[in-house]
């Protein structure tokens, strides 16, 4: 499903999502991510889904959100992979703009170096860029770039991009215990997001299964270390250490509904069989998926989600 939610966002408020990259195509494979590890990075851009058929399904959930009453803040491409490998980027948004709801990017920045996607980019209301270091090694250790990519490029690239949009820049920072959250990264980190100077900073720990089981949280003392650190140069500094607050929307079959959401946010399974209950399929509707493989159960600091299942895939990892 291209379009899925909306669904309660920490950054954005209702967010209708919009999968414009299929599985799982990134320039990253981050030791965090939460819809699982990247079997061959990518960094050429290509044309993924038809322009007509993403305005159309996002036109058609978004139809159905206000037929239902649903409220949508942002309308948000937040694929199951890279945003901005999409070659077509820019020519999307420029169509989905006449909805006349807010566009927001969520983007890794892995492709910030290059003019075409700080262009595309441009034609965002709101760009959440990730910037987990400004560090070279602990990049390579941490988001597992395609072998092609330089850090320092990126960062030139999101400077680039910062000083020129004209619309609302965030940045989230991941903090991994034991991988990028000593003091010496997170001086550098604080030193880069200085100079971007963001509307809004995110600090954020996993919270979800990561795609290495060995991933952690800081402990309370570093990360409280951390956001002083961060306070005294960014002072709008956001911490993102629980889940989103808020129900997810139904609009349509809640079945497809719901595992289009899994796809890209994994949920407790005690919050997927509420909402299943909340319509004609009733909570007993997730034996049904599990039994049937469409979705699994995953465990992560004592508590027990459910994601969509993937096929297993081939190439090397």
């Amino acid at each position: 499903m291209i379009a899925f939610g909306p669904v309660p966002s920490r950054r954005l408020g209702r967010s209708l999502g919009v999968n414009n990259i299929p599985a799982k195509h990134c320039t990253y494979s981050c030791m965090y991510c939460q819809v699982g590890r990247t079997h061959g990075t990518e960094i050429e851009r290509r044309a993924f889904r038809a322009r007509d058929a993403v305005v159309a399904a996002v036109a058609r959930k978004l139809g159905e959100c206000r037929a239902r009453g649903e409220p949508v803040d942002y309308i948000t491409l937040v694929p199951d992979g890279e945003p901005t490998l999409e070659i077509d980027l820019g020519g999307m948004m420029r169509e989905l703009r006449h909805l006349h709801v807010p566009l927001a990017v969520i983007t890794n920045g892995s492709l910030l170096g290059r003019q075409d996607v700080r262009a595309d980019l441009a034609e965002a209301s709101l760009v959440s860029v990730k910037i987990d270091t400004a560090e070279e090694r602990t990049w390579r250790r941490l988001n597992r770039p395609h072998a092609s990519l330089h850090l320092a490029e990126i960062l030139e690239g999101l400077r680039d991009f910062a000083t020129s949009y004209r619309g609302v820049l965030l940045t989230e920072t991941m903090l991994v215990a034991g991988v990028n959250d000593a003091d010496a990264d997170i001086d550098a980190t604080v030193t880069f997001l200085a100079e971007l100077s963001p509307a809004r900073a995110y600090l954020a720990i996993p919270t979800r299964p990561p795609a290495d089981r060995a991933v952690r949280p800081p402990t309370r003392t570093v990360l409280t270390r951390a956001v002083q650190r961060l306070a005294r140069v960014l002072p709008r500094l956001a911490l993102l250490t629980e889940d989103e607050a808020g129900p997810f929307a139904q609009t349509g079959d809640p079945i497809d509904d719901l595992l289009a959401i899994l796809a890209i946010h994994p949920m407790r399974e005690e919050a997927a069989r509420a909402y299943l209950a909340a319509s004609t399929i009733g909570a007993e509707g997730l034996d049904a998926l599990l039994a049937a493989g469409s979705v699994m159960r995953c465990r992560y600091r004592d508590r027990t989600f459910v994601r969509r299942a993937r096929p297993t895939p081939h190439g090397p990892e």
